[in-house]
């Protein structure tokens, strides 16, 4: 089975342990907030994902990374061998459109990643209602695949973005396979 470490991060209180336990059907402290303290890893198999592996799926390690920066001395380890990163922030939020940058920067930027590598997640907490629409984003964050996710109205929407997500992640981790093995063998 293929495995893949994603990383979920972003400002304090942006939903990203809400969305975690969303994608990994986790229902462990549902309907109350909890600061992440450092991390919290969830594993996500998600079989018959990938055409190319015959129906042999996938596990996913899902890293719920803190949003509180005075955990930034531990992100480098949090980075190391990512296949993604997802980061989430609160739409709402002025402060938060400013630090997303900031996110971007350290875990995507700093890694070498790609941009088809990261996602980024405009949540809109229950009640909020917000504009899904207009939100315009400076470079290079206007780059990437943005989605609004909204659990109350739309889960299975946001469940299928998560999807197209983690399969274009799996062809990144398989082409990378094929070309090491190319090496190898020429």
């Amino acid at each position: 089975m293929l495995k893949a470490k994603v990383l979920l991060v972003g400002p304090r209180e942006s939903g990203k342990s809400v969305l975690a336990n969303f994608i990994s059907e986790n229902t462990e402290g549902i309907g109350s907030y909890s600061p992440t303290q450092g991390l919290r890893i969830l594993e996500y198999e998600k079989p018959n994902l990938n055409a190319n592996t015959k129906g042999a799926g996938c596990r996913f390690e899902l890293w719920d990374c803190s949003g509180d920066q005075k955990f930034e001395t531990c992100w480098p380890a949090l980075m190391k061998d990512s296949h993604g990163v997802i980061i989430i922030f609160n739409p709402e939020l002025p402060s938060h459109l400013k630090e997303i940058e900031m996110w971007y920067s350290c875990f995507v930027q700093q890694q070498s990643l790609l941009d088809s590598q990261c996602l980024l997640v405009a949540h809109h907490k229950p009640g909020s209602g917000g504009d899904t629409e207009d939100l315009s984003l400076a470079y290079p964050l206007n780059r990437l695949k943005l989605i609004h996710s909204n659990l109350e109205e739309d889960p299975e929407d946001v469940r299928m973005e998560f999807i197209k997500y983690f399969k274009s992640i799996i062809t990144l981790i398989n082409e990378s396979r094929e070309r090491e093995e190319m090496s190898i063998i020429s």
